[in-house]
């Protein structure tokens, strides 16, 4: 596929998913990588952008250099958004009472704090994505390892097996220390990538996955 080609696809992909507003979004394709740039109203957009591009066949990688500017000159104020973003994680029931601590400058959010497992930390991000006046999430939430957990490789591996999107076989799984994953091998798409990464995450005690897969 050409790079011409491919950015067509990007940008149809972008005008046919109805919660983006692709106007002011600029793409460029150079040799399979993607270069997002121009400006969106919410981070909650520009994280679905970024997710709809690495959908597109033929996306190897993406630079993200897109900025976010909410509609109009009112700007939410860092405590007023510190307040909702309490609440609202607060309020998921899938995080930890008090396990997430939140701090926020110029609208820019940072996550801290310990959980057990990648779903909570996760869930935590996408609680304060959506509020408004937030144009960017750091998250800094680390995975606690529980002590209990055991044989996290062959966990992995049998999630990769369950998965119908993947060939398990070319997948090599690799436990480090202290809850570190890497994953080597090869795909053939992005989506298999990703739900290799998805399965890796799965396992307890998992604290980073290092994916060394390559697509082709």
């Amino acid at each position: 596929m050409s790079d011409s080609t491919l950015r067509q696809d990007i940008i149809d992909e972008l005008d046919f998913e109805p919660s983006i507003d692709a106007a002011d979004i600029g793409v460029a394709v150079d040799n399979g990588v993607v270069t997002l740039s121009g400006h969106v109203p919410t981070y909650a957009q520009k994280v679905k952008v970024e997710e709809v591009v690495r959908s597109v066949k033929g996306v190897k990688a993406i630079a993200q250099e897109m900025e976010v500017r909410p509609f109009g000159t009112h700007k939410t104020a860092d405590d007023e958004i510190a307040k909702r973003a309490v609440n609202t994680i607060g309020w998921n029931t899938s995080i930890p009472s008090g396990a997430v601590q939140i701090q926020v400058q110029d609208g820019w959010v940072k996550l801290t704090g310990k959980v057990e497992w990648q779903y909570q930390k996760t869930a935590a991000e996408g609680a304060v994505r959506h509020l408004a006046g937030v144009v960017g999430v750091t998250n800094h939430v680390e995975i606690k390892p529980k002590p209990s957990t055991c044989d996290i490789k062959k966990r992995i591996e049998d999630a990769l097996k369950r998965n119908a999107e993947l060939e398990a076989q070319e997948i090599k799984v690799n436990v480090l220390d202290n809850g570190a994953v890497r994953l080597e091998g090869r795909v053939h798409a992005w989506s298999e990538r990703r739900a290799a990464e998805r399965a890796a995450w799965s396992a307890a005690g998992v604290r980073t996955v290092e994916d060394r897969i390559t697509i082709g």
